[in-house]
């Protein structure tokens, strides 16, 4: 019931503690009405300007001048009734009317200049410093595009007020007038400290971070763009008052190859479309959402359903008609207005930027949207080289994509494409009319082929299934089509290709005739070689090379099926052998040792320099994984400089990285490092779309890490991850667990709310995956506990419960239940969700007595005591007792089952969170009392107690020199201290101590 003044007054506290959105506005204009009945100009002032609070942040601006203009009316009649606080509002909100009537463009600008004068007038006549009214002329001549500079000088050359905005915002305007000059390097300095995180305030650094994410691109500074982007982006997700920079982030993701995560952002924020109360900033995020939407319609990519406005189905074409309209229109009504045309230029800017990257930036971070447009990037690579023509004619165009793909050539696949592309379009008559009709074939045979193609594509996506299927169909075509050696070599392929799904991880070498071997990492249990089968495809290939009148296969279609035989040998003793310097099992190894010289045999008495190279990077594999590494680096150094001097370069990329990956199992990550990026840059500068990209950058990744490159380390694990999603469902658990170690690198480098993001991103399929995967629950634990690390509390107990739902269908790792429910129990309290936090304590002491995890008990149970006093003072005290003799029972009942290693501090611990909680009672000599036995209790630790002795010390002088009088005792305490933590190289534990010691004496 709000039948009180002072039941108004806890509702607005009440409602000042919620987030910003509907419900808050919705709130704040009830309460202004129930202020109404009072007779009282200071609850009726709080209630207003509590409304404009919510207005300025719900997207509302438009209606904060009316709200205003009664709070002036109050002020005018009866100025002694409004609080200091209130007081001061009342001149700081002078500046959100004067940005609300800006960016409305139905207000006349005579209107705007007038309010101007009244924010001067009213300034002087308060005493007040008039650098805020110059700050407002300037945002007015940048909004106009006329005198800005010399309105920025008025402003900039001005001291600061009390009333100027804060530091952060205020490094915010110059630096986004310093991006309109053209500077984008000056602006970035200028943003610094806010970007660093060194100013801030309730809307920064985020806001900056969205404004800054183009001119980080065109400086070339990416790992600060991906980080601007993934921190600021989280902060304005669904915020209806940030619509201008969740359009930023959109146009963001547009220019810097990132299509896909562009079109899941504007689907979370599809609702911000029907927010119409802050139009200069509904323009700027129609005109991000249009920088997207035009590049994917100029990219052929028209018919793609993408999200809009709610109520009605959306395509790009129809999506970006809407934008054109309105934002054409809204953009015109300003220019109207102002009587310029600057708005409406700086739209048609934005709108012809085009990618500024050649290749997509990586971020980390999945996009489940347009999973079309993720495997195929709207800014396609280029390979860095001249690239093999497509003949117009149809005859040298197959002719060609055949010789080419004979070579193992990169440019085959694209060759190959165009001839799909234009058999669909064209259909028989395009081989009916060909030239060379004997080399040509005929349509079955191209069937076949094409057949053959979509095998290799299947298989580069890691669909192994589909791929020896469709291997299977080519085998039949070409039987039909009479030629029964490449039936033989496409259906010995598909004999292999299922074990390359099936955990081998020797790439699709064998699945496609190239030549990738050694692609990954054997693991799991993979299905039985079905030698029998090969053994016949063996026999069938002597058959048709000795048939009578001439050999019937090709001397490549022979050495494809060895190279099959040696590709299932070699799966066959990777995934049996033991750890080094163990022997290899005879059997395998002695039949790993026949297939491969054959095949080695074969394709030097054939000159087949690229299957030689295969047989040698086998035996290279092998060398590497038995611990030979020097023998392994020596014969692929060999055959990468073979491949060169034979004018086969684009063989080399698979070499490298098999020297890399050597090199990394020898410890030597810098030269790791080094190859593998000559691998990246060779596999790009060729184009092949079928190097295993992702787990060369997983690995550059893991090598940089060990460095401690962590920049480097980062940039790696994003690409990989990346990369592993253009594979599209089947590498999804590859894609996680990169961003897994990529969140983990992200946290351990201070960058918690990186992490966060990328978390995110992975636990959004976890609903796909089923709630059992232990990936996602691990996922799920280090997000909780990097939203507890950023301070949000309420995420974090979520996160902890969901968490918690999962374990309860666990029957191993029965201890984590424990585990969760303490810090759950912890995120709730400071969520101030102390209902449910007690809850989750009584399950954390339950499940302690089944599945002990004494030291998450112990530290929720201190935590529980210090919130208890920190919230109640003196009457917490009994509450915060009764939490640490709990946790002392926790730890003796563990001391007796079995003897704790950390006993000591636990003991300690828990008499440092008693002497605190004495103390914040004012039981002095019961809180020195408690300090000075958990520095004896850190006696037992050692050295490493010595940082959490320094600190009980601390505490110990703080109340025996200041509460309890007897300073010269705690100087003395202190002087101890200090030397003791010098004689273990603790400085930072010296300098505070000697500090303190020093303000005893004053």
């Amino acid at each position: 019931m709000l039948d009180t003044i002072d039941a108004v007054m806890a509702a607005l506290r009440e409602n000042d503690a919620r987030p910003y959105g509907r419900q808050r506005t919705v709130t704040a204009e009830e309460l202004v009405d129930a202020a109404d009945q009072f007779d009282d100009t200071g609850v009726r002032a709080m209630a207003l300007l509590e409304l404009m609070e919510a207005y300025e942040y719900d997207g509302e601006r438009s209606k904060a001048p009316v709200v205003f203009a009664r709070v002036l009316r109050l002020w005018d009649a009866d100025r002694d009734s409004f609080g200091e606080w209130a007081a001061q509002q009342v001149f700081w909100r002078f500046k959100w009317v004067a940005t609300s009537l800006l960016g409305t463009p139905d207000v006349p600008l005579a209107s705007v200049r007038r309010w101007h004068g009244e924010m001067r007038d009213r300034y002087r006549a308060a005493g007040h410093g008039l650098q805020p009214y110059y700050a407002q002329r300037f945002h007015l001549a940048a909004h106009l595009g006329e005198d800005v500079q010399d309105a920025y000088e008025l402003w900039a050359a001005r001291p600061r007020t009390e009333l100027s905005d804060c530091h952060a915002c205020e490094v915010r305007a110059a630096a986004s007038h310093l991006v309109r000059q053209g500077d984008d390097a000056a602006a970035l300095e200028a943003w610094r400290p806010v970007l660093s995180g060194e100013s801030t305030c309730a809307e920064e650094p985020y806001v900056s971070h969205a404004q800054a994410l183009l001119p980080l691109l065109r400086q070339g500074r990416l790992d600060e763009a991906r980080s601007s982007h993934l921190v600021g982006y989280r902060f304005a997700r669904g915020k209806s008052g940030l619509a201008r920079s969740v359009g930023q982030h959109i146009e963001f993701c547009a220019l810097s190859g990132n299509e896909p995560r562009g079109l899941e952002i504007l689907a979370e924020n599809r609702d911000l479309f029907g927010v119409t109360g802050d139009p200069s900033g509904r323009l700027d995020f129609l005109t991000g959402v249009e920088v997207l939407i035009a590049g994917l319609a100029r990219a052929g990519h028209g018919a793609l359903t993408v999200s809009g406005p709610p109520g009605a189905s959306w395509t790009v074409d129809t999506l970006l008609a809407h934008l054109r309209t309105e934002a054409d229109a809204l953009a015109a009504r300003f220019d109207a207005r102002n009587g310029t045309g600057a708005v409406g230029s700086r739209r048609r800017d934005r709108l012809a930027r085009r990618p500024l990257l050649a290749e997509p930036l990586a971020l980390g971070v999945r996009a489940s949207a347009a999973p079309e447009l993720a495997a195929a990037p709207v800014v396609p690579a280029v390979p860095v080289r001249e690239v093999e023509p497509e003949p117009e004619d149809f005859a040298a165009l197959l002719l060609r994509a055949r010789e080419l793909q004979l070579l193992g050539h990169p440019d085959a696949d694209r060759l190959w494409r165009r001839i799909g592309e234009r058999f669909t379009a064209e259909g028989e008559a395009v081989v009916a009319g060909a030239a060379d009709a004997d080399r040509v074939g005929t349509v079955g045979q191209l069937r076949a082929d094409l057949a053959e193609r979509r095998a290799h594509a299947a298989l580069d996506r890691e669909d192994w299934e589909e791929g020896a299927a469709e291997l299977g169909r080519a085998g039949d075509l070409f039987e039909r089509e009479g030629l029964a050696g490449r039936a033989l070599e496409v259906r010995t392929r598909a004999l292999v290709a299922v074990l390359v799904g099936d955990g081998s991880g020797g790439g699709s070498d064998a699945g496609d005739g190239g030549d990738r071997a050694g692609d990954g990492d054997p693991a799991g249990t993979a299905r039985a070689v079905d030698w029998a089968a090969l053994d016949a495809a063996l026999v069938r290939a002597d058959e048709l090379a000795a048939a009578p009148g001439g050999p019937l296969l090709t001397d490549d279609d022979y050495l494809v099926v060895l190279q099959c035989r040696a590709y299932a040998a070699h799966h066959e003793l990777v995934l049996a052998l033991p750890e080094p310097p163990e022997e290899p099992p005879a059997e395998q190894a002695g039949r790993f040792a026949r297939t491969v010289t054959a095949y080695r045999e074969a394709a030097a008495a054939r000159g087949s320099v690229r299957r030689l190279t295969v047989a040698r990077q086998y035996a290279a594999d092998v060398a590497a994984r038995q611990g030979r590494i020097a023998e392994a680096a020596e014969e692929l150094r060999t055959l990468i400089a073979e491949l060169e001097q034979a004018g086969q370069p684009w063989h080399t990329p698979r070499a490298y990285g098999l020297l890399g990956q050597a090199l990394l199992q020898n410890g030597e990550q810098a030269e790791a490092v080094k190859v593998l990026h000559r691998a990246l840059a060779a596999a790009t500068r060729w184009a092949d779309e079928s190097y295993p990209f992702a787990a060369t950058y997983l690995m550059v990744g893991h090598a940089s890490a060990h460095l401690g490159d962590t920049g480097a380390a980062i940039r790696a694990l994003s690409e990989a991850a990346g990369r592993f999603d253009r594979k599209g469902p089947a590498a999804a658990g590859d894609a996680a667990r990169t961003r897994l170690q990529l969140a983990d690198l992200l946290g351990n480098a201070d960058r918690p709310a990186d992490a966060v993001a990328v978390l995110e991103s992975v636990l959004a399929e976890a609903d796909a995956a089923g709630p059992a995967d232990r990936l996602f629950a691990q996922a799920r634990l280090d997000l909780a506990r990097g939203l507890y690390t950023l301070d949000e509390y309420r995420d974090s107990a979520e996160e902890y419960l969901r968490l918690a739902t999962v374990l309860e269908g666990w029957t191993e790792d029965l201890h984590l239940r424990t585990m969760v429910a303490a810090e759950a129990a912890v995120a709730l309290a400071l969520a101030d969700r102390w209902e449910a936090a007690h809850a989750a304590r009584s399950r954390a002491l339950a499940a302690q007595e089944q599945w002990p995890q004494t030291g998450p008990v112990s530290a929720m149970l201190r935590q529980f005591a210090r919130l208890v006093v920190q919230q109640e003072g003196a009457d917490g005290l009994e509450q915060a007792l009764a939490r640490l003799a709990e946790a002392d029972a926790v730890r003796e009942r563990a001391e007796r089952a079995e003897p704790e290693a950390d006993a000591w501090y636990l003991r300690a611990s828990v008499h440092y969170e008693r002497a605190r909680a004495y103390a914040v009672a004012d039981r002095y000599e019961e809180a020195l009392t408690e300090a000075d036995l958990a520095i004896t209790a850190y006696e037992a630790g050692g050295e490493r107690a010595e940082t959490p002795r320094a600190e009980a010390v601390r505490l110990a002088a703080l109340i025996e020199g200041t509460d309890l009088g007897r300073r010269t005792a705690a100087r003395k305490r202190l002087a101890a201290a200090v030397e003791r933590c010098r004689g273990y190289g603790l400085e930072e534990a010296a300098e505070i101590l000697a500090d303190l010691r020093e303000r005893l004496a004053d």
